[in-house]
């Protein structure tokens, strides 16, 4: 008479023997494709360097023409500072920031129209979502680079430098703000119809949303219906934080960086009111990329 050992057996694993891995592998298959798209958006970037070039030298000549043409401004015109450069500098870092994530959607534009993008979507990715992940990483990787390199160049023409902590408080407003304005670019680059499309949108947004902001002078030096688009635009949400961190030496949450028409803007609500951008153009875009991507 023979007995039979009592085993336990996991006949979900028999029937199933990769589910126990499954959830790893997939996260683990995500983050790898994330990184190999981002590698070749950087090799791309290596390969044709004039892009990146222009993005910080176009700034750099901003702060340096602008802030000559007006030295001689009155006193008081551009708030407690004489220097128009220290006035100036938010504006050229945020408007850069700014610029490049509208700009994010044409990489993927462009791959749609050569038939790449096609080629990724028939392969046997873990998530298709890992092309959106690694635009986006190269765009906002791109902004706070030519964020630091602003931030350098302005001390050097004489703007100043924030300390350790207002440094990270710049980086963290140009990641919020590249984050929301490159998920409105790549939604773009999924809806609309070709490149002409997305370049005229660039081009129409660009410098309206530029001049309707605080970047080019205070809120106070506007006509009332002015100070009212400013206030609704986002930008001006990360220009003004920026600006107090360069015209004074302490700050915190509860300071006040702007005095919109219906009332006081703190640091710590322009950066929620950032968060809010964020979070809103990111979720906008989901269905567009669903249809896409699912």
């Amino acid at each position: 008479m023979s007995v039979t050992p009592k085993t336990d057996i996991n006949w979900q694993q028999i029937a199933s023997p990769q589910a126990v891995d499954a959830a790893p592998n997939f996260f683990g298959d995500l983050v790898q494709e994330t990184l190999a798209l981002t590698r070749r958006l950087f090799i791309q970037l290596q390969r044709r360097p004039s892009t990146l070039l222009a993005g910080i030298v176009q700034p750099v000549m901003w702060l340096v023409l602008f802030g000559a043409l007006f030295q001689n401004a009155p006193k008081g015109l551009f708030g407690s500072t004489t220097n128009y450069g220290q006035f100036l500098a938010a504006g050229v870092i945020v408007f850069t920031a700014f610029a490049g994530a509208l700009n994010a959607g044409l990489p993927v534009m462009f791959d749609r129209e050569f038939g790449f993008l096609n080629r990724l979507l028939v392969a046997p990715l873990a998530s298709r979502f890992s092309i959106v992940f690694a635009s986006a990483i190269f765009i906002i990787s791109q902004s706070l680079l030519q964020a630091g390199v602003i931030v350098g160049a302005a001390a050097l023409l004489g703007a100043g430098l924030p300390d350790a902590a207002g440094l990270g408080a710049i980086a963290l407003i140009v990641f919020l703000l590249a984050l929301g304005v490159t998920a409105i670019s790549l939604g773009l680059a999924f809806a609309l119809p070709g490149h002409i499309e997305l370049i005229a949108v660039i081009f129409v947004t660009n410098l309206p949303l530029l001049f309707a902001s605080t970047a080019l002078a205070p809120l106070s030096f506007m006509p009332k219906w002015l100070q009212v688009v400013a206030t609704l635009n986002p930008l001006s949400y990360a220009i003004e934080p920026i600006r107090y961190l360069y015209l004074h030496n302490e700050w915190g949450l509860g300071s006040v960086v702007m005095q919109a028409p219906w009332g006081d803007i703190t640091f710590g609500s322009a950066l929620l009111i950032l968060f809010g951008f964020a979070v809103v153009a990111l979720l906008s875009i989901q269905p567009q990329l669903r249809r896409t991507l699912a």
